[in-house]
């Protein structure tokens, strides 16, 4: 068995690190260069240098070493119009880099990473193109709105400096504090772009623009009496000489305040247009947009009435296998919906009210953690180390929250991978639902599949693609299942399945909202009663299908076709197949679009042959 950690060094890149970037330098693409190994990788390398540039809190996120990368440490990304046209020109030149290459030569591992590259560079150009929005490349979180309930700098940056931003001596506090002083700067970034997309039409939902505003407001009070961020830099630098908490507190009261105020004022005018309608195919440009982001969320041409009769069959199967488990139980009449409602409601399965609750809550997220991390050896020949910290989602964030997310540690470890759990009430978590979220978000989910990317080309740490990363943390609840940790706990087995069946929901949701003219209450109606969903988790959920349209699309699509690779290579290898050898695969891989992860297996089943 063996054992991987992070790396301690980043080698390959310190000298790409000092490469200039040069706009507009690329030579044409109808040129093709014949790169061998180390031109190739030193190509990824100045790629991923381009990509930090415009996305600086990538260096502290993926824990890059502070003293090559210390003028990143301080920075921001430019979140404005020209910053936007910026980021694009990179993209679209690196583009044009890496489509000269002629990969023929080239080991697999590179190739891949190549076409991994292309493939995230033109889905994002053509978002990019369209006249609104946020894409940041390789990641999950395409919105039409630059700010919502559950995106926008106000949440963004303190979620940075609190909690990704280490600061232990007067530089990391000094890096800190020049990133505090771009905050105002960056929400008025984002209000321009707010203002630009409202004059052409765009206006979000009226009922999120209320969530809205409330978040903000609260993020903004919280500001004028110095809040969180002060108390986080207070509390570090209380052995570090200088005046950093009063700087702090008067960049916050006197800047971050009013730029808070002034997005806040730009919702409530927006507001007195605003209607109801959840839909993108009444907004300009809006089928279009829901096309994309449906490309981007799936990396599939899926088309939506595909997508809506994917989710309807599969809920079908997955309430069959509900079925014998509710009736062994003792839950044998009405449907799925109603049983599921019903057992919600028993005793034995909630949590208490309140603080006493909430630690419950924290100590069975442990249990389950320790549970699930002694059956990996089962699942997996290589090992990661899985560290991971769990934190409350803070106040403002989350009435606009989901119940949970996750992501993992940096490149060196030293920045622990997080399971944000939302605890704005207890009974958002049942004992039967919460320990498939402990896997789907943390091990051997998010936290866990993010650990093996450390030994790929830096670029391939810093793209992800949705329908892999949400693909990935089903397959890793079905594992957890295989696993036996539901043997002894069959209504345990009940909710990971009504979680997996929730996620086929989804894609009936996303696109009966976005393709079909359901209105909001439609959406929430047909979670709570089809699949007995927490009514209190599926408000927020279908709010945040309005503002990332398509990307709820992207989970069920991308654990399907997981599953339909296992299936191919079982059916290949014979006897030969190993389980642990496949998940291997599938992790060590990388973060791929499923066009890629389809390749990946085809080289395991012809080396295992």
């Amino acid at each position: 068995m063996q054992h991987i950690t992070r790396r301690q060094t980043i080698t390959a890149l310190t000298s790409a690190a000092v490469l200039p970037w040069l706009p507009g330098c690329a030579t044409k693409p109808a040129t093709t260069i014949n790169a061998n190994e180390e031109q190739a990788k030193t190509l990824l390398d100045s790629i991923a240098h381009n990509l930090l540039q415009v996305q600086p809190e990538s260096a502290t996120t993926l824990g890059l070493d502070k003293h090559i990368y210390n003028a990143l440490w301080s920075q921001l990304s430019d979140v404005t119009i020209a910053g936007r046209d910026l980021y694009a020109r990179v993209i679209r030149d690196d583009l044009a880099r890496v489509s000269q290459i002629d990969s023929r030569a080239l080991s697999f591992e590179t190739r891949t990473s190549l076409e991994v590259v292309k493939s995230a560079y033109r889905t994002a150009l053509e978002g990019l193109a369209l006249p609104y929005g946020d894409v940041p490349v390789g990641s999950w979180r395409n919105t039409p709105y630059v700010v919502i309930q559950n995106a926008g700098a106000y949440l963004d940056v303190p979620n940075l400096l609190e909690a990704d931003h280490p600061v232990a001596n007067a530089a990391d506090a000094e890096s800190w504090m020049s990133r505090l002083a771009q905050y105002a700067t960056s929400l008025d970034g984002e209000l321009e772009r707010m203002k630009a997309a409202s004059a052409i039409g765009l206006v979000p939902p009226g009922f999120l623009i209320n969530k809205t505003i409330t978040q903000i407001g609260m993020a903004a009070k919280s500001a004028q009496e110095g809040g969180s961020l002060l108390d986080f830099i207070k509390q570090k630098t209380m052995n570090i000489p200088g005046d950093f908490t009063g700087q702090a507190r008067r960049i916050i009261t006197q800047q971050v305040a009013p730029a808070l105020e002034r997005q806040l004022s730009e919702f409530k005018r927006q507001l007195i247009s605003a209607t109801d309608n959840p839909g993108m195919y009444s907004r300009p440009q809006g089928e279009e947009y829901y096309r994309w982001a449906l490309q981007a969320s799936t990396t599939t041409r899926m088309q939506p009435d595909e997508l809506h009769q994917l989710g309807l069959d599969q809920l079908k199967i997955l309430h069959a296998r509900m079925e014998p488990i509710l009736q062994s139980i003792g839950y044998t009449q009405g449907s799925i919906g109603a049983r599921m409602k019903a057992l919600a409601n028993d005793p034995q399965y909630q949590f208490a009210e309140g603080d006493t609750g909430r630690k419950e809550i924290l100590q069975y997220i442990q249990h389950r953690l320790e549970l699930i991390r002694a059956r990996m050896p089962q699942a997996f020949k290589t090992l990661v180390r899985g560290n991971l910290e769990i934190h409350r989602m803070a106040p403002e964030e989350e009435p606009g929250a989901p119940a949970a997310y996750g992501g993992s540690s940096s490149i060196d470890d030293t920045i622990p991978g997080k399971l944000w759990i939302n605890l704005r009430s207890t009974s958002l978590h049942s004992r039967y639902s919460l320990p498939d979220l402990v896997h789907h978000e943390a091990i051997p989910g998010h936290v866990w599949q993010g650990g093996y990317t450390q030994h790929l080309p830096l670029i391939r740490s810093m793209l992800a693609f949705n329908a892999y990363t949400e693909g990935w943390a089903l397959y890793a609840e079905q594992l957890a299942d295989e696993l036996g940790v539901y043997d002894d706990f069959p209504v345990g087995r009940l909710g990971y399945l009504q979680a997996i069946a929730f996620r086929a929901c989804r894609l009936v949701v996303d696109t009966g909202l976005h393709a079909k003219g359901w209105t909001r209450e439609q959406a929430v109606d047909f979670l709570i009663n089809i699949n007995g969903s927490n009514p209190l988790e599926v408000a927020s959920e279908v709010d945040r299908y309005c503002s990332w349209p398509g990307q709820a699309c992207g989970y069920e699509v991308g654990h399907q076709e997981i599953n339909r690779q296992r299936t191919r290579a079982q059916a290949a290898l014979g006897s030969r197949y190993d389980l642990r050898a496949f998940n291997d695969t599938v992790v060590l891989g990388g973060n791929v679009p499923l066009d890629v992860l389809a390749l990946n297996i085809d080289e395991y089943i012809r080396k295992s042959k």
